[in-house]
């Protein structure tokens, strides 16, 4: 199985990572992809990266809550250069998107700072990840301005009509510990979506599933949510990783999942 997103990069996992990374493969997730926050968070992803390559792939981006005008044009532009300067070592531009959920202040700048990106992944040819909170409306509406990208729906908590857009504009959608929680009512959404449109996910450290909710999320967590989708879609836990893995590698061809 793949984690399709996860930042145990962060500071969190400092004291254990070795063990966080033998519980992943121990429990059968053979790779991570590494999603970034901003110019902050590059040097700490990059060096676990390299610490354990066969085990962890990157994605380079701008995360729409670190959007500011008084910094964002440097940020972009470090996320750019990052990316022109290290392309081979990218499968992805991420994470990007637009966040509503706390603040709208800058909700022109994050639209500015997402469309660059999306234009800056079509022109590397790299899949995108998205992060959109709260904001789905104003999404859709940046990508067919831009048109053209592909990638994930990260963290998917839009309802039938955002995951029918989402599948319709090239998108599969990142399934994580919420499809867990009892009155999330994701399982309603996704199941006449598809299995074949979804991959897994576990954002770890956030959003760990349940019966770990409150702690800190690890990629190991990947199988509950696994078993979580073969039992929506009446299948096995080995079908899901098959087609959810094979999801992974149709739009992350070059992360090696």
């Amino acid at each position: 199985m793949v984690d399709t997103h996860s930042h145990i990069f962060e500071p969190v996992f400092d004291d254990d990572r070795q063990q966080v990374v033998d519980n992943a493969l121990s429990s059968g997730v053979t790779r991570v992809l590494l999603a970034n926050v901003d110019s902050t968070t590059i040097s700490q992803m990059r060096q676990c990266a390299a610490s354990y390559p066969q085990f962890c792939a990157m994605a380079m981006g701008l995360h729409p809550t670190s959007v500011a005008p008084e910094t964002m044009a440097q940020e972009l532009q470090t996320a750019q250069d990052e990316l022109q300067q290290h392309l081979s070592d990218y499968c992805a531009v991420g994470e990007i998107g637009i966040d509503l959920y706390w603040d709208t202040t800058y909700l022109r700048e994050q639209q500015q700072v997402f469309e660059a990106q999306l234009d800056l992944a079509k022109q590397m040819n790299l899949p995108v990840i998205i992060h959109t909170r709260k904001a789905y409306a104003e999404t859709f509406q940046s990508l067919q301005r831009v048109r053209g990208n592909h990638g994930v729906m990260h963290c998917f908590g839009g309802g039938i009509e955002e995951a029918k857009k989402a599948v319709q504009l090239g998108f599969c959608l990142g399934i994580g510990g919420v499809l867990t929680y009892k009155n999330s009512h994701l399982d309603e959404i996704i199941r006449p979506i598809g299995l074949e449109h979804l991959v897994l996910e576990t954002d770890a450290p956030y959003l760990p599933p349940t019966p770990h909710r409150g702690k800190r999320n690890e990629p190991k967590y990947i199988p509950l949510i696994a078993n979580k989708l073969a039992e929506i879609f009446e299948t096995t836990i080995e079908e899901v990783d098959a087609i959810t893995t094979q999801t992974a590698r149709n739009y992350f061809p070059l992360a090696n999942f």
